[in-house]
């Protein structure tokens, strides 16, 4: 907002009117081939077409195969979860809409002009290619003030993502790999020690691909079109991981790794078969890149169902319910230990069920006894006595694998299965719409022989600007109001600790 707002009431561009003016006295400098009459103010270009179609997968694949995003969906609850990120799905378009027009017309508008850092030489590919068009406009209207802003915001952006990232890969290292494979009788501080190992590898990883990019060459717009093939392979296998029985862990390992080595021959051989060469500059452009991302992003598909179906198996989705289990057995193995043990007996005498006491608030997950009789109640769930507590230590500790699949009671409710449920259906729908509105009704109207007029596109624009504003409430003003409860709780209780913490120093 604020980048927005002064570059567009600054005197060298006039408000939106005076900005409008400008591109339209300059557009014989900017002739944009492939463009409706080669203007900037058209919706009509081939290369903005291929350019949004690239930049779909690769925010596909920038949401879906980021693990911060799961995390961060898997530690909420999922009334928080899907409204937040539908929330976030209609606020995002206020950031690249608004910012992209103003600061992209103004550059093109006074990039010769004696204001701009560059002038008198010319403002080259290279430059704009490595994402300094937002920096260099700032500079020339807003000043060092602008520039300490534009670092400010860039430091919070780099900072976030980096800081997520890291924290999703090191729980994975260290809980799904080490954990997993390595250890598996690892403990806190083991698995502590993991995940810094892992924090730090990660960070020289992403630094040293970081440093090998720029000294091969690799600007800011060659990773753009290169993203989606290298992240979009994941996309299908890992929905039909979680929607299809069917996929085997084979086809879930191999069809992501056969869907990359898939859409970088395609990006390469049509980069080849168009341009005659594969280079830096023919691989950055847009047709090998579209290509390559929709053979990264469908392949997968293919190669998942025939590996899949060369060696058919089912998945049976209850096996998920062992990961509670698990989890209980972890934290108190001899109160798992003495559940499997009261089970074996029940199963031999079904009558002790009905002698046992309550079951304790803190088992959260209850195991269904399976009857031997006809007699027995199939719902009644199995409790742990005091005295078989203190007979586990000497038992064996059974792990929660060994307990038959059918004798695990689902620890949600039939009310909160039903909830999900109805949240499943709102992500659905919302997302049907989104990308009706996004892909049909918004753009496609637009895609004509049409030039913005002075009034359209200040009505343009300032839907973009309200929009920001709009992004900003949902952002930064939504939450506090949401959070209102907590944040009160929370200050009380500092506030208390505090007074407390006075008084007895006092004393």
């Amino acid at each position: 907002m604020y980048f927005t707002l002064s570059i567009l009431t600054h005197e060298a561009v006039g408000g939106l009117g005076g900005l409008y003016d400008k591109v339209v006295a300059t557009a014989s400098e900017n002739y944009i081939e492939g463009n409706f009459e080669g203007s900037l103010l058209t919706m009509k270009s081939k290369e903005a077409i291929i350019w949004g179609l690239i930049l779909k997968f690769g925010n596909l694949a920038l949401v879906v195969m980021d693990t911060a995003f799961w995390q961060k969906s898997f530690a909420s609850e999922v009334s928080a979860t899907v409204p937040g990120y539908n929330l976030a799905a209609v606020a995002i378009f206020g950031i690249p809409w608004g910012l992209g027009t103003v600061i992209g017309l103004v550059a093109r508008a006074i990039h010769n002009t004696p204001i701009f850092p560059t002038y008198p030489g010319p403002f080259s590919s290279a430059e704009v290619n490595a994402g300094l068009v937002m920096p260099y406009t700032v500079k020339a209207l807003i000043g060092d003030h602008g520039i300490v802003a534009f670092f400010v915001l860039l430091f919070m952006a780099l900072t976030s993502t980096i800081s997520s990232s890291m924290i999703a890969v090191s729980s994975i290292l260290s809980f799904d790999v080490y954990k997993t494979y390595i250890n598996t009788k690892a403990n806190d501080k083991l698995l502590l020690k993991a995940s810094h190992i892992a924090v730090v590898a990660h960070a020289v990883f992403i630094t040293g691909v970081s440093i090998a990019l720029n000294y091969g060459g690799a600007d800011m717009t060659w990773i753009g079109y290169f993203r989606p093939v290298l992240s979009c392979p994941g996309i299908i296998p890992l929905a039909l991981t979680l929607t299809w029985s069917g996929q085997t862990r084979l086809a879930a390992i191999l069809s992501p790794i056969l869907g990359f080595l898939t859409g970088l021959a395609i990006w390469l051989g049509t980069a080849k078969a168009l341009y005659g060469t594969i280079t830096l500059a023919t691989t950055g452009e847009g047709l090998p890149a579209l290509y390559g991302a929709c053979g990264s992003f469908f392949s997968p598909a293919i190669y998942s169902v025939l590996i899949s179906l060369y060696k058919p198996y089912k998945f049976d989705w209850r096996e998920f319910l062992r990961i509670e289990l698990a989890d209980e057995y972890q934290i108190n193995p001899a109160a798992s230990s003495s559940e499997e043990s009261s089970l074996r007996d029940e199963k031999r005498d079904p009558s002790h069920v009905n002698n046992a006491p309550a079951p304790p608030d803190d088992v959260h997950l209850s195991i269904d006894e399976q009857p031997s009789s006809p007699a027995s109640d199939p719902n009644t769930s199995i409790s742990v006595s005091a005295d078989e507590k203190n007979a586990a230590p000497k038992a064996s500790k059974p792990k929660p694998t060994a307990i038959s699949i059918d004798d695990i009671q689902h620890p949600f409710s039939e009310a909160t299965l039903q909830e999900l449920r109805r949240w499943y259906k709102i992500a659905w729908w919302f997302f049907v719409f989104v990308v009706l509105i996004t892909f049909v009704a918004w753009p496609m109207p637009l895609y004509r022989d049409y030039i913005f007029t002075k009034a359209f596109f200040s009505g343009w624009t300032s839907v973009a600007i309200a929009w920001q504003f709009f992004s900003f409430a949902a952002v930064s003003v939504y939450p506090l109001y949401d959070g209102r409860k907590e944040i009160a709780i929370g200050f009380r209780g500092v506030w208390k600790a505090v007074r407390e913490r006075t008084r007895s120093a006092k004393k």
